[in-house]
This record gives structure tokens, sequence and C-alpha cells, in this order.
């Protein structure tokens, strides 16, 4: 038996997958840790990949070598893009996937990684000798050794299930948790807090009368999450609308005495962007219904996810509930919604590369930092598999920009601005999303991942394949079109006949058309990639705002440029008013741009602390040119 490895992950679920998987790909002897087999990957909520930015974390973490998307698609039963009648920004993949065959794919593919062992126990103290991480320690006694530990335990931690007056001591969907490393990472002296989320309930398929539903079909044309997937993606499934009503409302509030979020039973701080009905129904008394979303969880199973009726009301209350809803006056609950509460790792104990500040080797990805969703939980898991594996190597760690990723804004939130909730991912947050689109994302990160090392060939050659597409549809859209040729759509969408021939790229630059009338003035575009050709539409169309956004970027990047030690002592620093350096104290940020970004921390702050670098340069240099000197002279 082999005790001794470069690296182990605790957890493998969306954010422990990831990262085991690349650290086996950069070539580190790889121990992943699980509770449970059967929950690896496992989607213990709504059995989705994408959605409002969401989607656009899962292209970026294909387009740096994840496998997130890779996996979705070929377990995908129904795609949409949602926002596609807002701006091309905000555009976000969503796949319905087949839970059960999600889990199945993922195991299998990390089962088949080469240089990674999958191991069912559970970590009950991670071992530090000398301020450096030197192995973990399971609940039943063994130990492994490791220079580097991934702790991926997303919502495990002392976890407890409670669904009105039944509390379980387990982790979600009835799987066993972790009882002992919460308190092994108090004994580290990390800060711990309590955060809580939900499900809804599952209902039996055939007790559910559709016709008194909207129709909710898959999309086509649309195109897939990995840039590897060639295969036709599965999207023949259904999804269903109805909606909550008075009586539905009245239902929860009468019984509100007896909800445990209103009751004192959760003291864990739930989401604010998903939050359970009866918060909805409570913070949102205006509103007179709210959409219920009643969507498959597989292929092979009759159970359908309830989307917008997550709750922990008593069992029975759920079945009043449920019924006073239309289409569901008969349904048949198979799985009753709870709330889960769990402990979880304060942001702000690490740094930008995932890396907790106070031990060496010691990285941290997921749900344990306070996020929420499986998108961002492997995204983490991603950046901080890739940084284990280069403090193994020796090399510095790799910090995504807010400029070059919504990676970047989700981690710079997460360790800058910290959380006092599960953090969910929206396009909101991203300054810079024209930007940072979904069609791009291979564009802005693949050359990347090639220099990590996290990108093979076969995906590499596809990002070349698609960069010369790219050129070629540029020099196809010179081509001119007589008036003639585009009267019919010109006319059709109203807008003004050129007084003569007019080039594809003119036509994108129009007010009232797009790359769809483009295509039905000339099918011969076709023939070109999805991407390329929405890729190179909305370059052309936003191209002055794009140009605007890049100047910006490029003056932010200038502050980027200016690093801080994290030996600096703040509290030392005179100017600099007592809040902030007790911010910039506990974040210790990497760059000025981060410390400027910090919660407390002014303008005027930041200037004091430019003119203090700019001091200590200057002494350091004048301190180098006297011992220069001073050889000189000998």
């Amino acid at each position: 038996m082999i005790y001794d490895y470069d690296a182990i992950v605790i957890g493998a679920g969306h954010a422990g997958a990831e990262a085991a998987h690349v650290l086996a790909k950069t070539g580190k002897r790889t121990l992943l840790l699980s509770l449970s087999l059967e929950a690896v990957a496992f989607m213990a909520c709504n059995p989705n990949v994408g959605g409002t930015a969401k989607g656009h974390l899962v292209k970026e973490v294909d387009a740096l070598g994840g496998i997130m998307g890779e996996i979705a698609d070929r377990a995908t039963i129904q795609r949409r893009m949602l926002n596609a009648g807002n701006g091309p920004a905000v555009h976000s993949l969503r796949a319905q996937v087949d839970k059960n065959l999600y889990h199945r794919l993922m195991k299998r593919k990390l089962e088949l990684t080469d240089g990674l062992d999958i191991t069912e126990a559970e970590a009950a103290e991670i071992l530090i000798d000398n301020g450096a991480v030197c192995g973990v320690k399971t609940a039943m006694g063994k130990t492994y050794s490791a220079r580097a530990v991934v702790m991926a335990t997303g919502v495990y931690l002392d976890a407890r299930i409670i669904t009105g007056e039944y509390v379980r001591a387990t982790g979600p969907a009835g799987f066993m948790r972790s009882t002992a490393l919460t308190a092994n990472l108090l004994a580290l002296g990390l800060d711990i807090r309590r955060f809580k989320t939900g499900t809804p309930m599952r209902i039996l398929s055939s007790s559910i009368d559709y016709g008194a539903m909207e129709e909710q079909c898959g999309e086509e044309g649309l195109p897939a999450f990995s840039m590897l997937t060639e295969d036709e993606v599965r999207n023949d499934k259904k999804c269903w609308l109805t909606y909550t009503n008075a009586r539905t409302h009245k239902i929860i509030l009468d019984n509100l005495s007896r909800a445990p979020m209103y009751n004192g039973e959760i003291s864990g701080v739930g989401p604010r962007y998903c939050p359970s009905i009866e918060t909805k129904v409570v913070r949102f008394a205006d509103k007179e219904r709210h959409q219920v979303f009643i969507e498959p969880e597989g292929a092979d199973t009759e159970e359908m996810y309830a989307q917008g009726l997550s709750t922990s009301l008593p069992y029975d209350v759920q079945e009043e509930m449920v019924h006073s809803i239309r289409g569901l006056e008969k349904a048949k609950i198979t799985r009753y919604g709870y709330a889960i509460e769990y402990d979880c790792l304060n942001p702000l104990e690490l740094n930008a590369g995932l890396g907790v500040k106070k031990y060496k080797g010691l990285y941290s990805a997921g749900q344990i930092n306070g996020s929420s969703g499986y998108e961002e939980a492997a995204a983490q898991g991603l950046v901080a598999g890739i940084n284990a594996s280069r403090y193994l190597d020796g090399k510095e760690p790799f910090v995504m920009r807010r400029d070059e990723s919504y990676i970047g804004v989700l981690i710079d939130d997460l360790v800058t601005k910290g959380t006092e909730e599960p953090y969910r991912m929206m396009t909101s947050r991203a300054e810079y999303r024209l930007h940072l689109r979904q069609d791009n994302a291979d564009l802005r990160l693949t050359a990347k991942g090639r220099e990590l090392g996290t990108v093979d060939d076969e995906r590499y050659s596809k990002y070349i394949k698609k960069v010369a597409e790219i050129a070629e549809i540029r020099e196809a859209l010179k081509h001119r079109y007589k008036p003639e040729e585009v009267e019919e759509v010109f006319t059709a969408k109203g807008e003004t006949l050129p007084g003569g021939s007019i080039s594809g790229e003119e036509i994108l630059r129009r007010g009232r058309l797009s790359a769809r009338e483009l295509l039905m003035i000339d099918p011969a575009f076709s023939k070109y990639d999805y991407d390329a050709f929405f890729n190179v539409a909305t370059e052309i169309r936003y191209e002055g705002y794009l140009v605007k956004e890049q100047r910006t970027i490029k003056e932010a990047q200038r502050m980027e440029e200016k690093r801080l030690s994290p030996d600096i002592d703040y509290s030392s620093i005179e100017g600099i008013r007592k809040e902030a350096r007790e911010k910039l104290d506990a974040v210790k940020p990497m760059t000025v741009a981060q410390a400027a970004r910090i919660s407390g921390v002014n303008s005027a702050d930041v200037t004091v602390l430019l003119l203090w670098l700019r001091k200590r340069e200057a002494a350091t240099a004048v301190s180098a040119k006297s011992e220069e000197n001073g050889k000189d002279g000998e």
C-alpha cells in the first residue's frame, strides 16, 4: 500500500474532483479522500450545470483544462441559453443534466486518471510540521504523508439536515458527515463560521398534471460547454413552469412558527440570492406569486425537482403547500425538502491563490470557502489544484485577475471582501463583463492553460483551429452585398437600405441587425463554428465599447502590477486610518489593486500606501547603491 503522496485532496465533490484531476494531470501523485464514493461529484441540489454567470465559469474551467464542461455535455438532457434577449455579455448556457449519469461519468474519469488514487475515508486531522503541511490522518487512524493538501469538504463539516422539527446529524442526501475536521481546523487557529443552504422536495412525475403548466423545451443550435465535445448533445427532456399563489403563501405564513428559519432552530446564515420559499414569501410580501420550475432529475428516474420551493418546513406543511399549486394538486412527494447547516472557513484566511495564509502547502476550495454552487466550486478546485502543484514545484502561485476571468472575480471577491452569506456568482459582480463573455473564454484562457501545463495537445489544437477560423470569418465579412441582396432582411427588420453595396462587417454594425440576420442574407456563414462566428459578430458590434473597456483594464493593471509583500506591517504605516490598517493586516493583499478593493480601505489610504511604497523603494535603491559603491572602493 502507498501512504506517501505529493498531494492529498479532502472531499470529492465538484471542487475536489477538479483539484485532484489537475494535480494528477500535472504529474503529482495524488490521493483523493471521499466520505463516500457514491458522493463523488454528486448533485445534492438541482441537477443542472451553468446558468447566469455560472455558464461563464464552466466555459473558463474548460478553457483551462478542467473537466466539468465535458462531463456536463455527456450527461445533458436539456439545454437553453439564458438571457438571450439581452446583450451578449450576459448570455449564459444552462444544461439540465442526468445527476446519476454525471456522478458515474465523473467517478470513472477520476478512476482512469493516471497518478490519482481514490479512497473512501474521513479526514480527521491535517498534519502540520514547522508551519507547513506534511500529511493527513483519517478517522480510522491511518496517516498519509504529503507536502500539499487541498480542503474541498463542501457542506459536510458537522452538517445537519433540518425538516421542521426533525433534525438529522448527516450530510446532504443522506450521506455521512465529517465530524472531526472542524475541531482540527479550530485547533489550527482558523476562523470557522456556520452557513446554511437548502433544497426543495422531489415529486413523482406521474402524479403531476403537466397540462396545467407552461412547457419549457430545450433550444437547438447552441454551443457545448466543452471545446472537446464533438458529438450531438442530448436535448430532448422537457421542463415545466407553474406558480405559487395566495393560498400557497397563506399556508406558509400560517406555519412560520414551525419554520426552522424563523423559530431559532437554524442558526446558520442562508444565501440571499437563492432563498427558501418561506423567506421569499416574507421578504417579498407584495409579490402575488413566485415561479416554480418542475425539472427532471435524470433520464432513468421519475423524480422531478421543484426549483423555487426550497424549504425546511415540516413535512405536512410541505404537502399542503405543494398541493395548493396549479398542476401539483395530486402530487406525490418522494423526498421532502430540507435545510442543511454546515461549518465553513472565513475566506479572508486565504490568499489570492486559495492558499491558507498561516500554513504552507494548505489550500481550500469550494463551499468550505463560503461560496455556493457546483460551478463556483469547480472553478476554485481547479485553481487550488493548480497552485498546490505549483507550490510543490517551487513556483509562484497562479493568480487570476478580475479583468481576465469570472474565476478571478469570484476568488478576488472571496479573499478580498470576504462573505457573510453563501456567495453566488452573478454577471453584475464582473465590472468587465463585456470583455468576459462565454464565447471568448477559450480565447482568453486556453493559451494560459497551455503555459500552466493543464491544456493538452487535443484541446490546444482545437484552440488554434478556432483562432484560424476567426481570422477566416473576419476576411469573409469584407465581402460586399448589393442592396437587392439584403433588401428582404433589411425591410423585415425596419432597417434603412444602403445606397450602394454593403459589407458583412457593416451589416453587423447596424443597430437592428445581428449575426442571425447576416446568416439569413448569406447562409454560407453557417459552416463556421457557432462560438467563432458569434465571437466575431460581437467583437464588431461592440467594438467601441470594448476599446473603452480595454483602456480601463490597462489602467487597472498598473495597480495590479504593484506587488505587496505579505510581510508588510501595516500597523506601522503612519497616515493610514486605524480601520484600514486592521483590514490590510487581516487580508494581506498581494497587490495595491487588491488593497484598494478591501472594504474599509478608501482612496486616501491607498494614496498613503503608494507614497510609503515609493519611499521604501527609494531607500532600498539608495542602500543598494551605497553597497555597490563600497564594493567598488574596496
